[in-house]
């Protein structure tokens, strides 16, 4: 007789039999204690957030959104959706140092509406004027007119020529504006400021210091490609960061990486001229302008990764060595240990090529 057989039969001789009370035994009372225990369970077990992610103490929660003109995506490990918090933040920093949001500190500034300042604000600028002192200028806030000038701005496109160039270099610098008391005072009422090239970055940091402030270290702040990680991924390892292959694509859909780097502890960001571009008359402008020369950049460098404690600071030299080219780039790596760098850059026979500091591990 098979199995199978013999627990039909067993399962008709129940059937067949008269119906009797039912008598409660030892095992009955643990199996309900243990449908109670488990219903108690179910009815305290994490809900769904709005965004379908359950929410747990041992979960991973997920957030998205746009914003400074991309997309941000935010991990982070913590029993309650931080959605709200995390908009909030970001709603901070675009109301400082956004030149598109009308209302802003960096908008009012440059239209001479106002000299105030807040504590955002001051925080950039302070590591701006750092960051263009150790790079000889090739870090520059005050850069924006040259920036609207060629089309990548917050004002429209001119018709660039070496006499408007001229004009324009004359109100960049950033030795040109000083904060006192808490203001920001212009020797040159014609400068502007634009904080584009640090601002992701500071946002990201700001994500990630509001997030540490509710004691959470493991998250991973991404906003338009500059990240902050901390701690360890859902799957209790580094994060996995990839650097996109340099792919000359204005619609930002190639996403072919170059490298993924597992980190942990760090910031990253990335510049690179192979997305935000135009091209007029056969020739390709890059959206990277050289505050020294006036002019796009035209070094070897496509695509600039730099690695520190806060993104904001890795935005900036990301950026400045785009500027700076290899060879330079590499004389302020060297004065820096606390950099880490991966450069793709073309090399003598226009193939791509790379390099990185020692200080940078890179597992194949």
């Amino acid at each position: 007789m098979s199995i199978l057989k013999k627990l039909y039969d067993d399962m008709d001789r129940q059937l067949d039999k008269k119906a009797e009370p039912h008598k409660i035994r030892w095992w009955h009372i643990i199996l309900l204690l243990a449908l109670i225990a488990g219903t108690i369970y179910i009815m305290n077990s994490p809900k769904p957030n709005k965004g379908g992610t359950t929410v747990d103490k041992e979960t991973f929660l997920k957030c998205e959104g746009e914003v400074f003109g991309t997309f941000y995506h935010i991990t982070y490990q913590y029993p309650n959706d931080l959605q709200d918090s995390i908009e909030a933040t970001l709603r901070q920093v675009d109301g400082s140092l956004s030149p598109f949001n009308k209302e802003s500190v960096i908008t009012a500034i440059n239209n001479g509406t106002s000299d105030a300042t807040d504590e955002m604000f001051r925080e950039v600028f302070t590591l701006a004027k750092q960051v263009s002192a150790e790079t000889d200028g090739a870090f520059d806030i005050t850069v924006a007119p040259l920036v609207n000038a060629w089309g990548f701005g917050f004002k429209n496109k001119e018709n660039v020529t070496d006499t408007l160039i001229t004009r324009l270099l004359t109100h960049v610098g950033i030795d040109k504006v000083t904060l006192q008391d808490n203001r920001l005072v212009k020797a040159d009422s014609a400068v502007m400021l634009d904080c584009s090239a640090i601002a992701k970055g500071y946002g990201v940091d700001a994500v990630g210091r509001m997030l540490e402030s509710k004691q959470i270290s493991n998250y991973m702040v991404e906003i338009g490609g500059e990240v902050r990680v901390r701690g360890h991924n859902p799957q209790g390892s580094s994060w996995n960061i990839g650097i996109i292959k340099p792919i000359p694509d204005v619609t930002g859909t190639q996403t072919e990486l170059q490298q993924v780097l597992h980190l942990t502890d760090i910031s990253m960001a990335t510049s690179g001229n192979y997305r935000n571009y135009y091209e007029q008359g056969n020739k390709r402008y890059a959206h990277t302008i050289d505050p020294r020369t006036g002019y796009p950049v035209q070094h070897s460098i496509l695509s600039s990764t730099v690695l520190t404690t806060d993104c904001a600071t890795a935005d900036a030299y990301a950026t400045a060595f785009m500027v700076l080219g290899l060879d330079s780039a590499q004389a302020v790596l060297n004065r820096h240990p606390e950099l880490k760098a991966y450069f793709i850059y073309s090399d003598d026979n226009g193939n791509n090529a790379t390099w990185h500091t020692e200080n940078l591990v890179i597992e194949e």
